[in-house]
């Protein structure tokens, strides 16, 4: 069985004292797939850290994520466009627009993850979305760039069901965590509506850990209990969501 997490923060200062440990644990676990998202700069010198400790299991994304979308963003996608210049990467991401904590910077958001979107097209590669208070502001500028080479995620959805089709419309897949798993989650109430030709797993670790873990840190290991939530909701066996989940991946990262 082979799980794959599109999106996992492995990097991360949560994982400092047991980065290896951790990925072992989720490796142990039958997750042997992990596409990392990019930030910002500080932290593109740890991905290609972990990528050449772990080269045959991680996978990396570029890009520049909303909420670090400040005074010098410009700066910020000026470093996208070089690192993407220098090798390859597997994915755009991760991008978008988050109105959670912070609206001065919408405008920025919107430049930046429309450029990268072009950038994405430029290089044909899929993009990793983050939407967070921010729906209507993310399908205006998907909308805007609709193309037949615009594919990506829809990072850690948590919309309704229109918005699941109006995504899947825009050739995005879902990416299912363990919010899933969450009583007041909702998702899991319509997801068996949605054809799992169109999900992907993921954790998002260490944020949104699944129950019974929630409000602890997440990690990737944790990828298969939000597989055993969807072979609940699909009735399906765990393997065959492994399988299917792993094929959707590699239909958008293309390995």
């Amino acid at each position: 069985m082979i799980l794959t997490d599109t999106h996992t923060h492995l990097y991360s200062e949560e994982f400092e004292n047991d980065r290896t440990e951790m990925i072992q644990r989720a490796i142990d676990a039958g997750v042997s797939r992990f596409f990392v998202p990019s930030i910002d700069s500080s932290y593109t010198q740890k991905m290609y850290d972990l990528e050449k400790q772990f080269p045959s299991t991680i996978f990396l994304m570029m890009g520049l994520h909303p909420t670090y979308v400040k005074e010098n963003y410009l700066e910020e996608l000026a470093h996208v466009e070089t690192e993407l210049a220098k090798r390859k990467f597997y994915a755009i991401g991760e991008i978008g627009i988050d109105l959670f904590w912070d609206k001065s910077f919408l405008k920025q958001q919107q430049h930046a993850f429309q450029h990268q979107i072009q950038l994405a097209k430029k290089y044909k590669l899929a993009i990793n979305i983050h939407c967070r208070d921010a729906f209507d502001e993310v399908f205006e500028v998907l909308e805007s760039e609709k193309a037949t080479d615009l594919f990506g995620i829809f990072h850690c959805f948590t919309g309704d069901f229109e918005q699941a089709k109006r995504a899947i419309n825009l050739n995005m897949k879902l990416g299912i965590g363990g919010v899933a798993t969450f009583k007041n989650g909702k998702i899991d109430q319509f997801l068996n509506g949605i054809d799992l030709k169109h999900i992907v797993l993921e954790t998002d670790s260490p944020y949104l850990a699944p129950v019974p873990f929630r409000g602890k840190r997440n990690e990737s290991s944790y990828t298969k209990l939000v597989a055993e939530k969807l072979a609940s909701i699909y009735q399906l066996s765990i393997e065959e969501i492994a399988l299917i989940t792993t094929e959707n991946s590699k239909q958008v990262f293309g390995i």
